[in-house]
C-alpha cells in the first residue's frame, strides 16, 4: 500500500544523489547486482528511486523499502564510483527516515531498543539461547551447529557457531597487567564487541594476553555494551544508538586508545561523530573517542610498531598454508589493508598466499544475511571459489561476522579449511 513518507534526512544528502552521473559503472562492482541484475538492485537504481521519492514522483511502498534494505552497505560502489557518490551514507539515511516514521518490525524493535542496550539483559538472553542451542540444534563439525529448517527465519539450513559456555567478561578481569618484566608501554581499553564476548571469548582472551606480553596494560570495562551497528546501520534506529554510543564513550573516556578486534565494531565507533552527533557536546566527545579507537592490526603495526620478531605462529599452525580475507569495514571504510598482511608476512613458519579479490564482500553484512540468506549465500560463492583456488588450510580475517559467514559456507560446501581471526594464528 502506497503512502507518503518525509525523507528529511535523505534530503540533507540530496547533493550526493545529484552527483550520480548514471554511468552505470556501479553495476560492474555491486555484489547484489552481480547476482540479481535488476536496475533497482544496483546503486544507480537505488539513487533513482530515492530521487523520485524526494521529488514526489512515487509514493513509499514495501517495495521501495526493500530497495533500501536490500543493500550490503559494503562500500564497493563508493570505492569504484567515478563521482565518489557517498551512496552508503545516503541509503543509511533512508533507513533512518523509514525507522523514524514507520517503526522497526517485531521482534527486532524490542531487541534493539530494550535488549541490546542493556548488557546484563542481553547476556541472560544469550544464555537462554545457548541452552536452546544445546538442546535443540544438532552439532556439526567443530563448534558449528546446523540450524534446522524450522528456524528458517534465521537462515534455512545455516551453520552457526556455538554460544560460549562462559563469556569473555566472565573469564578475564577488568584490569590485565603487562607481563613484560614489569614494563608497561601504555594502558589501553579493549572493546569486546558482541561476538568476542559471547561467541569467541577465547579469541578475545588471546588478544589481551598478546598485548600484555608486549608491555600493554589492558582495561576491559564490564559496563561496555554493543557498538550499535545492528541498531543504526542495520535498522536505522539512530535514537537508541545515540544512547549506546554515549555509554561506550563515557566508559572509555580516561584511556588513550580503545583496541577492537571487530572490523564492524571499529568502523561503527569511529563513525559515531559522523552519524550520531546531534549536539556540539556529542560532536566533540564522539570525535575525540573516534580518534582513540583502533583496529587491533592497526594498533600493533602503526601504534606499537612491533618488530617482525614479535609475531610468532602458534605451534599447531606451523607449516600451514594461510590466506587472508579483507572485511569491507576494515579495508574500504578504515583503509586498513597493508597492516594485517604485514603481520602475516612476518610469520616465518606459514606459507602465506594472497587470495584473488581478497576484498570481495563475503555477503554477511550483519542482519542482511538474516533477512536475505539465500542471496547472501549466492554472493559468497565467488569468495568460496577464490578461497578454494588458493588451496589454503586456513583463512584468517579481522571480523567475527565474516568468520561466521565464511565458516558457514565452507561447511556447506564441505571445504577442508579452517576459518579464524588473524590474532588466533599468533602464539
Amino acid at each position: 500500500m502506497a503512502e507518503k513518507i518525509e525523507f528529511e534526512h535523505v534530503k540533507e544528502w540530496e547533493s550526493e544523489l545529484n552527483k550520480c552521473s548514471t554511468c552505470g559503472y556501479c553495476t560492474y562492482w555491486c555484489p547484489i547486482y552481480q547476482e540479481d541484475p535488476k536496475e533497482e538492485a544496483a546503486t544507480r537504481g537505488r539513487i533513482a528511486v530515492l530521487k523520485d521519492l524526494l521529488a514526489g514522483k512515487v509514493d513509499y511502498t514495501e517495495q521501495t523499502a526493500e530497495i533500501l534494505e536490500r543493500c550490503l552497505l559494503c562500500g564497493t560502489c563508493l570505492e569504484h564510483c567515478t563521482e565518489k557518490v557517498e551512496a552508503p551514507t545516503v541509503f543509511l539515511q533512508g533507513r533512518r527516515d523509514l525507522a523514524k516514521q514507520r517503526g522497526i518490525k517485531f521482534p527486532y524493535n524490542l531487541v534493539y531498543k530494550y535488549v541490546l542496550p542493556h548488557r546484563w539483559l542481553f547476556g541472560n538472553f544469550v544464555k537462554i539461547a545457548s541452552w536452546f542451542q544445546g538442546v535443540f540444534l544438532p552439532k556439526t563439525k567443530g563448534t558449528l551447529r546446523h540450524l534446522p529448517l524450522y528456524l528458517s527465519a534465521l537462515g534455512k539450513g545455516r551453520h552457526i557457531p556455538s554460544i560460549a559456555p562462559k563469556f569473555l567478561r566472565q573469564i578475564v578481569p577488568e584490569v590485565n597487567k603487562s607481563r613484560n618484566d614489569g614494563k608497561t608501554r601504555m594502558k589501553v581499553g579493549y572493546f569486546m564487541g558482541c561476538m568476542n564476548d559471547f561467541v569467541f571469548p577465547e579469541s578475545g582472551k588471546h588478544i589481551i594476553e598478546f598485548l600484555n606480553r608486549n608491555a600493554v596494560e589492558v582495561i576491559v570495562p564490564k559496563e561496555q555494551g554493543c557498538c550499535g551497528a545492528p541498531v543504526f546501520l542495520g535498522a536505522g534506529d539512530f535514537e537508541t544508538a545515540k544512547k549506546m554510543a554515549d555509554k561506550n564513550v563515557r566508559i572509555f573516556d580516561e584511556l588513550d586508545y580503545v583496541v577492537c578486534a571487530c572490523a564492524t565494531g571499529t568502523a561503527t565507533m569511529k563513525e559515531y561523530a559522523k552519524y550520531l552527533a546531534d549536539t556540539p557536546d556529542r560532536k566533540m566527545a564522539y570525535t575525540k573517542f573516534g580518534l582513540k579507537v583502533k583496529d587491533v592490526n592497526e594498533f600493533l603495526v602503526d601504534v606499537l610498531k612491533l618488530p617482525a620478531s614479535a609475531y610468532e605462529v602458534s605451534p599447531e599452525f606451523k607449516g600451514k598454508k594461510v590466506t587472508w580475507h579483507d572485511p569491507c569495514h576494515l579495508n574500504r571504510f578504515l583503509g586498513i589493508k597493508d597492516q594485517p598482511r604485514e603481520i602475516l608476512k612476518a610469520l616465518k613458519d606459514i606459507n602465506y598466499v594472497e587470495m584473488t579479490r581478497a576484498d570481495w564482500c563475503c555477503g554477511m553484512a550483519g542482519a542482511f544475511s538474516l533477512h536475505y540468506y539465500e542471496l547472501s549465500k549466492q554472493i559468497n560463492e565467488k569468495k568460496m571459489d577464490t578461497l578454494a583456488e588458493t588451496g589454503a588450510d586456513i583463512v584468517v580475517t579481522g571480523c567475527p561476522g565474516c568468520e561466521v559467514q565464511l565458516a558457514d559456507n565452507a561447511a556447506r560446501r564441505e571445504m577442508p579449511v579452517k576459518v579464524m581471526h588473524i590474532m588466533d594464528l599468533l602464539k
